[in-house]
């Protein structure tokens, strides 16, 4: 048996994936491939539109038949819900957030997961803080 200590001391680090940072409806999913902006890397392909309502990021994924059975997509997900949470950003711009892997995830290291994740939170915050071009 664990020490007592340890079950909540590991509880209190772990950082959770609240419900209310996920992306469920279709109709956002679809709003977000339909008006949003995308930023490409060797894994997956991440696509983000800004909220004006609420605070935070939701994050979705989308992982189609084509890369392989359930159980490759469903481990594509695992990998990629577990990256989000590791590395989810401390301040969070208001967008929507939609991952979608490429076959070449399957074979992706974690950390080179991780950091492709990490770098696109980065790119989302950059573009969101800009102003608009192209007002005058």
């Amino acid at each position: 048996m664990a020490p007592e200590g340890a079950a909540n001391s590991s509880a209190s680090r772990r950082k959770k994936n609240p419900r209310s940072g996920r992306l469920l409806r279709h109709a956002d999913f679809e709003r977000v491939y339909k008006q949003g902006r995308r930023h490409f890397s060797a894994h997956m392909t991440v696509f983000y539109l800004r909220r004006t309502e609420g605070n935070g990021l939701r994050v979705g994924f989308t992982v189609g038949r084509a890369l392989g059975g359930a159980i490759e997509r469903n481990r594509m997900k695992r990998r990629l819900r577990e990256s989000v949470r590791l590395t989810r950003p401390t301040v969070e711009p208001a967008a929507d957030v939609v991952i979608n892997p490429k076959k070449s995830l399957q074979t992706a290291d974690f950390s080179s997961l991780l950091a492709e994740v990490r770098r696109a939170f980065e790119v989302i915050a950059q573009k969101l803080s800009e102003k608009p071009r192209g007002t005058r």
